[in-house]
């Protein structure tokens, strides 16, 4: 898990570091341009990143599935030359991923206009300023990446109710508690991941606005990468404690 959660570390900040700093950057000097280049190597650093973040997330899945309904099964089947496997093939389908889709959506020419309106470079927006005919076969890839991603979100469903039934099983209140507890952070951050992405594309088209269009973007590529890492970080014991000292020093003060 340790090792799957630096995997998802490095992602995170892939992510962060993609499309904050040009943000950034660009609000400070009060400008919205971006190359055409800078464009397309946004594109492909940020799917690469996302894709190989959700390739992650269901590995986990996996991980903690075996941890739990076949732990004595674990060291066979998630040793360290497998969980090496199974993150250079989540490193793996990323970048190829991110290739494919952003050959093809670079390749169509731009015909209505280059103003996109977010705060960094995406497939959707990007495609609205195209004419030809060719952004079918786009659309295409799409849909197979949003088949990948439903197969993933069906496994990751399908291993977490085989876990919870697992665990309902343990006699203990004790045991319960502690594989619950191992399961709670991973299950917060897909619940996350996945529902600020598919509420920031599958919003229904009436209440569309750039504001609200802005505002999901920020939502799905930004707070899911920040809140990831502390989101996991809040099961060590230390780190609680620091942060309840924090507060408490806080509201003495006020």
């Amino acid at each position: 898990m340790f090792f799957f959660l630096l995997n998802l570390a490095l992602t995170d900040l892939g992510c962060i570091f993609t499309t904050v700093p040009k943000a950034m950057h660009n609000s400070l000097w009060d400008t919205r341009n971006i190359s055409y280049t800078g464009c397309a190597a946004q594109v492909f650093f940020f799917l690469s990143f996302i894709t190989a973040e959700y390739s992650l997330l269901t590995i986990m899945c996996y991980d903690r599935y075996v941890s739990i309904c076949k732990p004595l099964h674990y060291g066979t089947l998630l040793g360290s030359r497998a969980c090496a496997r199974m993150a250079a093939a989540a490193w793996a389908s990323g970048f190829l991923n991110a290739l494919l889709q952003t050959a093809n959506t670079f390749s169509l020419p731009l015909c209505q206009g280059n103003v996109l309106g977010q705060f960094f470079c995406e497939i959707p927006h990007i495609l609205k300023l195209s004419c030809s005919k060719s952004y079918l076969r786009e659309l295409g890839f799409l849909a197979v990446s949003a088949c990948l991603s439903l197969g993933c979100f069906m496994f990751i469903v399908f291993s977490y109710v085989q876990i919870f039934r697992a665990v309902l099983r343990i006699p203990s209140e004790q045991g319960r508690h502690k594989a619950f507890s191992t399961c709670l952070p991973h299950l917060a951050v897909v619940s996350l991941f996945i529902s600020t992405a598919v509420f920031a594309h599958l919003k229904p088209p009436s209440i569309s606005s750039p504001s609200l269009d802005l505002a999901l973007s920020v939502l799905y590529s930004v707070v899911p990468p920040f809140l990831s890492p502390l989101i996991y970080s809040l099961r060590n014991q230390e780190l609680k404690d620091g942060l309840r000292k924090i507060f408490m020093n806080a509201f003495q003060k006020e």
